[in-house]
């Protein structure tokens, strides 16, 4: 049997007046999503726990079928492990975006999604004027990095509270700063690397090109060294994850999934629908799982942008999920999973608790009655899993 789990980020919404009151999935073109909702298993599943933030962190681990509530300490460490950091007892892993600030108010908590080039650029400058006994700057991807903070008081570090800054676009940044014991190390870091970044030449060309600077470091979602279960040992399956996001690939480092690198999967509207599609299909001749993410529909989400985010649903439906359902077009032997890790609104922009709309598709897997993939479908039918631990045991037909 070959189990094949397909996440448009934040891809559940609410209706958007642009769109005639209509969600993007409504509103989009989504003939095979559609398709398996009709001849599935659909509804809502409550993703992200009560208690626990919503973010893509607990969301994709919740998809993935593991109780977030038990090992998660942090989005970071997941970070860190996809970039090869092996955090020791005495450190914890920080997420470093690259921001735009401007007026004290934060313009942009990507810095314009800057190139993975000139990110490279800036954040080796970071790392050789900063870096020292105690902080440690490494490059990730875009505008997503970590920093490693080395500290006897791990514990007080841990209670620092900080705030993610797509969660605070437009908004004067103040109130938002790191608070509570320990957050005077971080501003430190942030004022030594103020000018660093004013002067750059990379953030020069930038302005000089109409982009924006990469003007500030944002330090957020901090976490020591995870203990996670393996995926084999948990569900009896190996396989491979496909993500242009560190968070995700990390996770999958962490429970012993392959990570698999798609030429062209940025983690921008731009990604590569097409190349993912085909390399998960790929990957289902020798492994018999596969966990497909595509970022696009949660930054249209986060970028307040309806057009671009009903774009990013029909690329996934067609290039994704089409894809995947012509390989096994007369067979017998799959399932496909299609659920969104969390809701990220157009009006809202950032990520939201709500239930999302999942489908079921494949062997043994009897229809309910959907008219269609989206939320108001979902919502008719209702709540089917209270976890997506619950709902991954359905989906892999284990008991308990």
């Amino acid at each position: 049997m070959k189990y094949i789990i397909l996440v448009p980020d934040g891809v559940a919404d609410e209706p958007v007046a642009e769109l005639g009151g209509k969600t993007p999935l409504e509103a989009a073109n989504t003939p095979h999503m559609d398709r398996m909702a009709r001849e599935g298993l659909s509804g809502l599943v409550k993703i992200i726990p009560d208690g626990l933030p919503p973010g893509s962190d607990i969301g994709n681990m919740s998809v993935l079928g593991y109780d977030p509530a038990k090992g998660f300490t942090g989005r970071s460490p997941l970070e860190a492990a996809n970039l090869g950091i092996n955090l020791k007892d005495d450190e914890l892993a920080f997420r470093c975006n690259l921001v735009t600030v401007k007026n004290n108010t934060m313009i942009d908590y990507s810095a314009g999604h800057i190139s993975i080039e000139d990110a490279a650029g800036i954040m080796a400058t970071i790392a050789e004027k900063l870096n020292d006994n105690q902080a440690k700057f490494y490059t990730g991807k875009s505008y997503r990095h970590i920093m490693v903070l080395k500290t006897k008081e791990l514990a007080k570090f841990q209670t620092i509270t900080c705030t993610p800054p797509h969660d605070i676009m437009d908004k004067k940044i103040d109130q938002y700063l790191p608070q509570g014991l320990g957050r005077e190390v971080l501003e430190e870091y942030v004022r030594m690397a103020n000018p660093i970044l004013a002067s750059h030449p990379i953030n020069k060309a930038r302005i000089a090109r109409g982009e924006g600077p990469a003007n500030m470091l944002w330090f957020w979602g901090q976490g020591a060294r995870p203990k996670l279960e393996l995926y084999k040992d948990k569900f009896g399956i190996s396989g491979s994850i496909i993500s242009a996001v560190d968070l995700v690939n990390g996770i999958g480092r962490l429970i012993g999934l392959d990570i698999i690198s798609v030429p062209g999967a940025t983690g921008y509207y731009d990604t590569n629908y097409q190349g993912k599609g085909d390399h998960a299909v790929a990957s289902l001749k020798n492994k018999d799982f596969i966990y497909v993410h595509v970022e696009a529909t949660d930054e249209a989400g986060h970028n307040g942008d309806a057009k671009e985010k009903v774009r990013a649903v029909e690329n996934f439906d067609k290039y994704v999920v089409g894809t995947v359902l012509e390989a096994f077009k007369g067979r017998d032997d799959f399932r496909i999973l299609v659920t969104p890790d969390h809701p990220t609104p157009i009006i809202k922009r950032t990520h939201t608790r709500a239930p999302v709309p999942f489908v079921m598709f494949g062997k043994n897997i009897e229809r309910n009655g959907a008219s269609g993939y989206n939320e108001s479908s979902a919502g008719r039918i209702g709540i089917i899993f209270e976890s997506g631990e619950a709902m991954i045991k359905q989906f892999m037909s284990l008991k308990g």
